[in-house]
């Protein structure tokens, strides 16, 4: 059945077989035509669910990788000993699910970011990339391989409150578990959401799979006041024994939760956004991205912001894990507009507590936006550049996009530099390890357009000045230059022009004296327009001589591990 069909999990067909010593073996009574519908697909090909748990500092122990024209990520490589090898993921999986997510048709992006989301616990739905290119063979690319529970049929997250009748729930009696609940009617547990007949699957974030009843007895007295337990109702339990899904706690929904997490949409105001970030460690002694300092009157105020809130995600996704530099990076990658996830001390606390994340209990009207969401309903004024009637010269073949962030001191890591009688900008200096090495730059790229702007026309200065005030990411369209571009690069007696140039572009200029670090004074073309100098290279020079524009800019208050917006 294997070599034909060239699956794996077919032991759980039922073969009606009867042998005849007469006929030998060829027994035509050997049929599977009453026990196998081609169009189940389902009864053929199960995928397998990989219930991962991590703890705090350490990774879930496996990689993934796009491979070209595939339809969602492959299991690359598992490493021993972790999480992921002992839960039974192996190398060759495909990724069809994330927790109730299917992934199977999105990218390697989409699925880390569901992973992250996910916190310390995950479930995944893979299947061996042999089976998923058989089955997709078979049933084409409309069938669901991917299992996902019906709405509203999910695990429940419920925290209860005692009242002057306790809990409302008696547990039934057993030496070990599973354990159900017996509910008292109007009860505290009732009203909390948990369903009749529920099965008990964690009390505080600890699994009672494995207890006695006395241990769980002792666990529910150890509770005080308010317990939050983990239940799955008759019909949730029914659904995932049809699927072969584990009532996993990532696959759960929050019901009269304590606390939640919440979404701010800031607009950067002309005080800028009003908050100092700065890594710290929480109540538990944990790290982590904590905000600070709100101004009173300023946007993060007026958008909810607290003194000691912790930040989980930054436009949707999570920075757990982040160490500042790189958080702040991607707070000032979203510009003017930015989206943040944050959780009060009491929330941080719950959430640690059930071992769960919060952005898996984000309500769907507070789901955080993308940078350009959130600013749609306040425009934000931009100045139009003029457009040129211009010949532009001819530009080399083979052009290529680049998207640049700023790096940690608050600049991309290039220079650029024109050549003389020659209306092109080059990229004419590189800084190792910088965000423009990382992202593919060289010495020598010709810029075609930058923001979506071409270059290489008379007003290119006045074009720069004007971007130098757009907000990151910063977008180049690039081209490498030929080696007869190369030998006019250099002409005679550059080099003193380069180096003057390099001295003042790198000389700072009186108004930055006033930044106050991090996220409002560091990059390069849009934080701080004075951060280029302006009065030093804004004027314009006569494109026979050579042009060198500073964009190394040294950082702020951010090496401090702090930054002031």
């Amino acid at each position: 059945m294997e070599a034909a069909t060239g699956l794996r999990d077919t032991a759980s067909l039922t073969q009606k077989f009867e042998f005849n010593a007469k006929w030998g073996i060829d027994n035509p009574v050997l049929s599977l035509a009453e026990d196998y519908d081609p169009s189940d697909l389902w009864s053929l090909v199960r995928p397998r669910f990989c219930l991962l748990s991590k703890g705090e500092g350490s990774s879930f122990g496996f990689h993934l990788k796009q491979e070209p024209g595939g339809a969602g990520p492959v299991v690359c490589r598992v490493e021993p000993g972790t999480p992921a090898q002992h839960q039974g993921l192996r190398e060759g999986d495909r990724i069809l699910g994330v927790n109730n997510h299917v992934v199977e048709c999105e990218d390697y992006a989409v699925v880390v970011r569901h992973i992250r989301a996910s916190g310390p616990r995950v479930l995944l739905m893979v299947l061996a990339q042999h089976v998923h290119d058989v089955a997709r063979a078979q049933q084409g690319t409309s069938a669901h391989l991917c299992p996902t529970l019906g709405p509203g049929v999910r695990p429940r997250l419920c925290h209860i409150v005692k009242d002057e009748g306790g809990f409302g729930f008696s547990v039934t009696h057993s030496h070990h578990g599973p354990f159900w609940l017996v509910l008292s009617a109007g009860g505290a547990a009732e009203r909390a959401g948990v369903p009749p007949g529920a099965r008990l699957l964690e009390v505080n974030g600890v699994s009672v799979e494995k207890l006695t009843y006395n241990q769980l007895s002792r666990k529910l007295c150890q509770s005080g006041e308010q317990v939050t337990l983990l239940v799955a109702g008759p019909e949730v339990e029914e659904q995932c024994r049809q699927l072969g899904m584990p009532l996993a706690a990532p696959l759960a929904e929050g019901w009269a939760l304590p606390t939640k997490p919440r979404c701010l949409h800031l607009t950067k105001g002309p005080k800028g956004f009003g908050f100092l970030l700065r890594e710290d460690k929480g109540l538990d002694g944990r790290p982590g991205q904590f905000l600070w300092e709100v101004d009173p009157g300023l946007p993060a105020e007026k958008a909810g912001m607290q003194a000691g809130d912790r930040l989980v995600a930054v436009a949707g996704e999570s920075v757990e894990g982040l160490g500042h530099e790189e958080t702040v990076s991607r707070i000032r990658a979203q510009g003017s507009c930015i989206s943040l996830t944050v959780v009060d001390p009491k929330a941080d606390r719950f959430f640690r507590m059930v071992r769960l994340s919060p952005l898996l209990f984000l309500e769907s009207t507070e789901a955080p936006a993308s940078a350009q969401e959130a600013c749609s309903a306040s425009p934000v004024k931009t100045k139009e550049l003029p457009v040129e009637d211009t010949a532009l010269p001819p530009v080399p073949d083979g052009s290529r996009p680049c998207l640049l962030y700023p790096g940690p001191d608050g600049g991309y890591g290039f220079r650029l530099g024109c050549v003389a009688n020659e209306a092109r900008l080059f990229i004419s200096q590189v800084t190792l390890g910088g965000s423009a090495a990382q992202a593919g730059l060289q010495m020598g790229d010709v810029i075609l357009e930058v923001n979506g702007y071409a270059m290489g026309g008379e007003n290119d200065l006045e074009k720069l000045q004007q971007l130098a005030e757009a907000e990151p990411p910063l977008c180049l369209k690039l081209a490498a230059r030929s080696c007869q571009d190369s030998e006019a690069w250099n002409p005679p007696g550059s080099g003193e022009v380069r180096k003057k140039r390099q001295m003042d572009c790198e000389q700072p200029g009186k108004d930055r004296g006033n930044q106050r670090g991090g996220l409002q004074g560091g990059a390069v073309w849009g934080m701080q327009a004075g951060t280029w100098g302006h009065g030093r290279w804004g004027q314009k020079d006569p494109w026979n001589q050579l042009l060198i524009l500073g964009i190394i800019v040294q950082g702020g208050a951010g090496q401090r591990n702090s930054s002031h917006s």
